[in-house]
């Protein structure tokens, strides 16, 4: 009898300790740290005090804070297309969980290297034009995002700047030469200039460092009364020299994004960018929660942004039609 007794004592201390085992794994599985995601985030240019601040603010108004639950790897190509390459390396070597980019070249190298990782892009052109997506309802691949549809607003930039300043005769359009914009987009430009009947003269600048004074003096020179700027991360890193210079020589000018007007150019129209970068923000976090990039539709832009700087207006000389202040925006004073 007692040997039985002592049996089931030995039983019992023999299961409290296997339950105390069982229930020390569990604990020790629970407090194990989650895994934190990596975001990859590729710009042609920025700030590296304030690396991308409306993509920062769409994370978190989502409940991301970095360094806590998100980690964003950001990197920049400055003009350098040699970087394109390199930091698609990188990130496929950190293993990012997706990667976000407002260059088109950057995804199109990408593609060629990873079919894994998702790509969230915020691009000017068609990404269906391009092959980057099978098409905008289902892109078909770890490709998805936004397309501003910048190229398709080339014919209605250069009617906004002609109805602003109609003494303008001849138009001339500044780019940074790219394999991702200097053929299509200049050919817009081109296509609209002719429908309006207004003389067309190319301006080309080549990076890292481009000779922008030299092209403001062959427009001079080429009697050019009027400029856009194509948007490039070439010409983005210089917005405040290109506005500057469109000052100093006399010449309105239009652009592809508010951040040239805002440094002193005269008009732009296209879509916000802020809210593009927030969107993109969403993308990131739908991916996050495990939906595939190929079924997450690229997104069209709905409305688009005439921005008008009147400072810029009275500085050159000349006053904005009171309608076209109506239908803008924002007007900077």
């Amino acid at each position: 009898m007692e040997r039985a007794k002592i049996n089931v004592k030995r039983t019992l201390t023999f299961l409290t300790i296997c339950a105390l085992f069982f229930a020390f794994c569990v604990c020790g599985q629970a407090q194990q740290p989650a895994k934190i995601p990596r975001i990859g985030f590729v710009s042609g240019a920025g700030d590296s005090k304030n690396p991308g601040p409306s993509f920062r603010r769409g994370l978190r108004d989502l409940g991301y804070i970095e360094g806590k639950n998100i980690i964003v790897e950001y990197r920049y190509i400055e003009g350098n297309r040699d970087r394109i390459s390199s930091i698609v390396a990188e990130f496929v070597q950190l293993k990012v969980d997706v990667a976000v980019t407002s260059e088109q070249s950057w995804v199109r190298a990408a593609e060629q290297v990873t079919k894994t990782i998702p790509i969230v892009m915020v691009i000017n052109g068609d990404p269906v034009a391009t092959g980057l997506v099978e098409s905008l309802a289902r892109p078909g691949g770890n490709i998805t995002g936004l397309t501003r549809l910048n190229r398709e607003l080339s014919g209605k930039r250069l009617e906004l700047l002609k109805e602003a300043v109609p003494t303008i005769s001849r138009v001339g359009v500044l780019t940074g030469v790219d394999a991702t914009t200097l053929g299509v987009a200049l050919k817009e430009y081109q296509a609209a200039a002719r429908a309006l009947k207004i003389p067309f003269q190319s301006l080309e600048v080549r990076g890292p460092n481009p000779d922008l004074e030299g092209a403001f003096e062959a427009a001079v020179k080429g009697r050019v009364n009027g400029i856009i700027t194509i948007r490039s991360s070439l010409m983005n890193r210089y917005s405040k020299r290109v506005a500057d210079l469109a000052i100093k020589n006399r010449l309105p000018s239009m652009y592809e994004g508010s951040q040239y007007v805002e440094a002193g150019g005269l008009m732009s129209y296209s879509t916000n960018d802020a809210e593009s970068f927030k969107r993109a923000a969403v993308y990131v976090d739908k991916i996050l929660k495990g939906t595939k990039p190929a079924d997450l539709p690229v997104e069209q832009p709905t409305k688009f942004e005439l921005v008008i700087n009147l400072k810029t207006a009275q500085e050159l000389g000349f006053k904005i039609p009171p309608k076209m202040l109506m239908w803008a925006d924002k007007v900077i004073k």
